[in-house]
C-alpha cells in the first residue's frame, strides 16, 4: 500500500477506518575528546566538517531496562520531565495535557536540546475518535528575512558564524501548537500544566550530567559572549557543575504569565516584545524578528503521511518535516527483504539499510522543504510506481554507491541544499489513560540554539535549517530562506498502528538529520525482529544519509567494517548520540523505552 497525504485510509484486515487529520564522563575524557577533534581536524579537514556538525556530543552511557505499566506512561529526556508529565497523568490529564508540563520541565531542566523558544511537530492520537492529528509548530522565518542572511562579503557564512545570534533565531512555534492541541484534546485547566517547572525553577533543579559535561566542553560558538546566556550557564566565571541547584526565576515569571495569560503573553504581551528585542539587538548576527512576526505566527494542523509497512500503517509528519516521507522511503526500500531471517547487527540489513537510505536523503537533498511555498504536494515522492523504480536500485549483492535523487516532479530543476541541521532536540512519547497518545520532537536546533536568552529560556537557531545559498548553478534551492516560511526539519515523530487499527508503537528521536535513520532502525527492530522498545533503542546504531555509513563506536557494530568496506562503504566509526524515546502497546501492557546514550526516563502506572 502507497503511502497517504489524505485525510483517511482503511487499515488491511480491519473493520476500523482511521479517519486523519492530514553518563558518565570525566574531565580527563572531555580532554582526550577534544584532543582527538582537534588532531582530526588538522589531519581530515573534511572529516572534521562533518564531525562538527553533530548536534551534540555525546556524554556516556547510563543503564537503562524496560518500564511497563497497565494504565498510562511518559518517557521523556529527564526524570523530571518525565514525573511533571507523570503527575498530570496520574490527575486525569490527558497526554496533550502532559506533553505541555514535560515540554515546560525540559525548558527548565534540558535547555540545551529544547524549550519554548523552540519548535516541534506533534501526532496526537485521540483513541475515541480513533483519529490521528498531526500539528505544525515549525518556526517560521520572518517577514523581513532576506534571501542572502547568511552571506558575508558575499560568500556563504561558516556554520560557526551562521548559528549564533539573532539572523538564525526563527518565530518559536511550539507553543502555538501545544495551545492548538490542548484546546481540541485537553482535559486540565491550561494554567495547572505549569506548575511543577514553576515551583522547581524557583527552588532549583540539581544540574545533570549531561548538561554539565555539554557546558564544559564549551562547543557552542558564542555561548559565553551573550550575557543574559553567560550570567545563567557561566556565573562567577565557571560553568555549572554537575549536581549544583540551579534556579531559573526569569523562567519561573515567564511561565507563571504563560499559565495565567495564555500564549497570548508568549506572542503578543511583553514576552513578545523582549524576544524582538533581544532578536534585533544580539550583538552577534542582528536578526530583524518583529513583534508582528510573533503576533501572526500560527500552528498548522495537518494531514499525516500513512503507509503500510509488513501490515502496520507507519504515521508521520507531512512536509516541512522529512521524517513522514524519508522514514517511510527508507522502510519501503527494505520491504522486498525477509529482513527477520538477517541479524540486527548484520552486513546484510546494514548494507541494504544504508542503499535505502542513501536514495531517500537524494530526495530529501533536493524536494523536501516548506512545499507551501511552491504549491506543491509531497505525494509524487511516496507513489508506489515511484518508489519501485527506487527500491529496485537496493541489492544485498551488489557495492554501495552513493544514492542519486529521482525525478517525481519531472516538470521542475531543483538544486540540492547546504542546510547544516545541528538539531539540538528532545522527544517525548505518551500515552494515557484512555489510550490517547502523544508522539513529539521538539527543539532550539543547535546545541543551546542561537546562544540568545530572553525570559530564562533560549531561542533557537532553526533558520539554518534553510539552505543557505538560495540557489546553485542557475536553479533554485526549494528549502531556500523565503519570508515567513518553514525550515526543512528532520524531526519524525512516529506512530505505528497493527492490523486491527489499534496503536502499537509511538517512537522518535533527537539526532539531527540522522534523526531518520534512528527512528527507521528502531521501527524495524520492532517489527522486523521481534524486539521489545527498549531493546530496539539499546541496539547499536548505524547511520547512512547518503554521505558515509557510520558505525557507533564502543559497539559489537564496529567489527562489520572491513565487510562494509570490502562492499564499497566509506565506513566510520564514531559516536552516535540517538535519544529515542518510545512506548509499546502490547497485549494490554504499555512498554516503555529511554535511550541510554542520554539521561532520560520511561515511567508509567
Amino acid at each position: 500500500m502507497p503511502l497517504h497525504n489524505s485525510a483517511s485510509f482503511l487499515v488491511k484486515r480491519s473493520v476500523v477506518t482511521l479517519t486523519l487529520t492530514l553518563c558518565l564522563f570525566s574531565a580527563q575524557a572531555i580532554a582526550d575528546d577534544t584532543l582527538t577533534a582537534q588532531n582530526n581536524a588538522a589531519s581530515n579537514p573534511q572529516q572534521s566538517a562533518w564531525e562538527d556538525r553533530e548536534p551534540e556530543a555525546a556524554t556516556g552511557i547510563y543503564e537503562k531496562q524496560a518500564a511497563t505499566a497497565t494504565q498510562y506512561m511518559v518517557s521523556a529526556a529527564n526524570p523530571h520531565a518525565s514525573n511533571a508529565g507523570l503527575k498530570i497523568l496520574e490527575q486525569g490529564g490527558s497526554a496533550i495535557d502532559a506533553a505541555i508540563a514535560v515540554q515546560a520541565m525540559l525548558t527548565l531542566v534540558e535547555p540545551q536540546s529544547s524549550g519554548i523558544g523552540g519548535g516541534a511537530f506533534i501526532l496526537y492520537w485521540d483513541n475515541t475518535e480513533k483519529r490521528l492529528y498531526t500539528y505544525d509548530g515549525r518556526e517560521v522565518a520572518p517577514a523581513n528575512t532576506e534571501p542572502d542572511v547568511f552571506f558575508k562579503n558575499g560568500k556563504v557564512m561558516s556554520w560557526r558564524e551562521s548559528v549564533v545570534g539573532g539572523k538564525s533565531v526563527g518565530v518559536p512555534g511550539v507553543l502555538k501548537a501545544l495551545d492548538k492541541a490542548h484546546k481540541k484534546h485537553g482535559s486540565l485547566a491550561w494554567d495547572s500544566l505549569f506548575n511543577a517547572t514553576i515551583k522547581l525553577a524557583n527552588s532549583g533543579f540539581e544540574v545533570s550530567p549531561r548538561l554539565a559535561g555539554l557546558l564544559v566542553r564549551d562547543l557552542h560558538p558564542a555561548l559565553n559572549e551573550f550575557e543574559a546566556a553567560q550570567e545563567y550557564f557561566k556565573p562567577n566565571g565557571e560553568w555549572l557543575k554537575e549536581g549544583e541547584l540551579k534556579q531559573n526565576p526569569a523562567l519561573a515569571v515567564s511561565l507563571a504569565n504563560i499559565a495565567k495569560q495564555g500564549v497570548d503573553y508568549f506572542y503578543s504581551g511583553p514576552l513578545a516584545e523582549q524576544i524582538a528585542e533581544a532578536v534585533r539587538l544580539a550583538p552577534t548576527n542582528p536578526g530583524k524578528m518583529s513583534t508582528r512576526d510573533l503576533r501572526n505566527y500560527q500552528a498548522i494542523e495537518r494531514l499525516p503521511m500513512c503507509g503500510d509497512y509488513r501490515g502496520y500503517q507507519v504515521c508521520g509528519m507531512a512536509p516541512p518535516s522529512s521524517g513522514g516521507v524519508s522514514v517511510y522511503q527508507i522502510l519501503n526500500g527494505l520491504e522486498q527483504f525477509d529482513v527477520s531471517k538477517w541479524s540486527p547487527q548484520g552486513s546484510e540489513l546494514v548494507h541494504t539499510f544504508s542503499q535505502s537510505s542513501s536514495l531517500a536523503f537524494a530526495d530529501r537533498s533536493i524536494y523536501l522543504a516548506d512545499l507551501d511555498f511552491m504549491g506543491l504536494s509531497a505525494k509524487p515522492l511516496v507513489e508506489a510506481s515511484y518508489l519501485a523504480t527506487r527500491s529496485a536500485l537496493i541489492s544485498v549483492d551488489k557495492p554501495y554507491v552513493k544514492g542519486t535523487p529521482g525525478q517525481p516532479y519531472p516538470n521542475y530543476a531543483f538544486a540540492q541544499d547546504d542546510a547544516y541541521e545541528l538539531n539540538s532536540t528532545s522527544h517525548i512519547a505518551i500515552v494515557d489513560k484512555d489510550g490517547n497518545a502523544v508522539s513529539m520532537t521538539t527543539s532550539i536546533e543547535f546545541m543551546f540554539g542561537s546562544g540568545v536568552m530572553v525570559g530564562g529560556f533560549l531561542l533557537n537557531n532553526q533558520l539554518t535549517d534553510f539552505a543557505l545559498s538560495p540557489e546553485k548553478d542557475g536553479k533554485q534551492v526549494l528549502n531556500r530562506v523565503q519570508p515567513e516560511k518553514r525550515p526543512r526539519s528532520s524531526m519524525s515523530p512516529t506512530m505505528i498502528f497493527d492490523e486491527n487499527g489499534e496503536l502499537y508503537l509511538v517512537v522518535g528521536s533527537p539526532g539531527g538529520s540522522r534523526i531518520i535513520n534512528y527512528v527507521a532502525q528502531a521501527i524495524i527492530n520492532v517489527v522486523d525482529f521481534g524486539m521489545n522498545i527498549q531493546d530496539a533503542i539499546s541496539a547499536p546504531r548505524f547511520t547512512n544519509r547518503n554521505d558515509y555509513t557510520a558505525l557507533e563506536k564502543g559497539t559489537d557494530i564496529t567489527s562489520l567494517e572491513s565487510e562494509l568496506t570490502a562492499l564499497g562503504h566509506d565506513v566510520r566509526i564514531i559516536d552516535l548520540n540517538s535519544g529515542i524515546h518510545g512506548i509499546q502497546i502490547e497485549d494490554g501492557k504499555l512498554i516503555g523505552g529511554a535511550d541510554p546514550r542520554r539521561e532520560g526516563l520511561a515511567v508509567g502506572r
